[in-house]
């Protein structure tokens, strides 16, 4: 079995292009595939190969004080699900174009996966507020699943969501809205940007829908999540979705 590893970390990096270049020589080294981003602001990462050398990757890299806490999400897959390897560099690890938000120095409340799942059940958050969860994934995401009644908008980037999300604007005040993703990475900026914003009692889904699954499992969702790979989408389980018509146009 293949093993399959997503996380980012939002910390200052003073040299990207040195850790760009240690990086790829180590997933090189190591035969892994997928993808890396590394700028300024941190790293994001999609990556696989067999658990002996993934487990030695991040053992190296969690040995730098800088990357110690960032935590990584797991799933198995019969093949490598990457063609090639691809390390880097950009201005954001998430583009979001919004320079005055610095996740390295702060970032939104979190809920964890737990917690949501019991809000959801009894309909409410711990203060009686209605929730409203925001999807803050792109519409061909969307498309292979999502939290049920989400708010979900007809965004193709990320950078479309602050325009889109203002005709919901009223009917979120007075709500909890929980904002969600893949594994978080979106959010960690959304979240910051709508309480600059003025948005009321935003909180972000730690972990993502990724870490919801790992922790939760299907409760409250319907479907499975798209992930950046030739997988297309993961069910509650974490194995690949069995891919129907819809599905397969989405992919295409």
């Amino acid at each position: 079995m293949i093993l399959n590893i997503a996380a980012y970390h939002f910390v200052e990096i003073t040299d990207p292009a040195a850790l760009r270049d240690r990086l790829l020589a180590r997933c090189a080294a190591l035969a892994l595939k997928g993808t890396v981003l590394v700028a300024g602001e941190g790293i994001n990462l999609f990556l696989a190969g067999s658990a002996e050398h993934v487990d030695a990757f991040l053992s190296e890299l969690k040995a730098d004080p800088r990357f110690a806490a960032m935590a990584v999400k797991f799933s198995e897959s019969e093949a490598v699900p990457f063609r090639r390897l691809r390390v880097k560099l950009k201005r954001e690890i998430i583009t979001f174009r919004k320079s005055q938000l610095l996740p390295v120095h702060e970032r939104a409340p979190a809920v964890t996966p737990k917690q949501l799942a019991q809000w959801l059940e009894r309909g409410q958050d711990d203060a009686g507020r209605d929730i409203v969860l925001l999807d803050t994934r792109n519409d061909q995401e969307v498309v292979h699943g999502s939290f049920v009644d989400a708010l979900t908008l007809p965004i193709g980037k990320f950078t479309d969501l602050p325009d889109a999300l203002e005709a919901h604007r009223e009917s979120m005040r007075g709500r909890t809205v929980v904002s969600f993703c893949t594994g978080g990475i979106r959010c960690e900026k959304a979240a910051l940007w709508m309480r600059d914003a003025g948005y009321d009692n935003v909180l972000q889904l730690e972990g993502g829908i990724l870490g919801y699954f790992e922790q939760v499992g299907a409760a409250h969702y319907q479907g499975g999540c798209f992930v950046f790979d030739e997988r297309v989408a993961l069910a509650p389980d974490l194995k690949p979705m069995v891919r129907d018509a819809m599905t397969e146009a989405a992919a295409n």
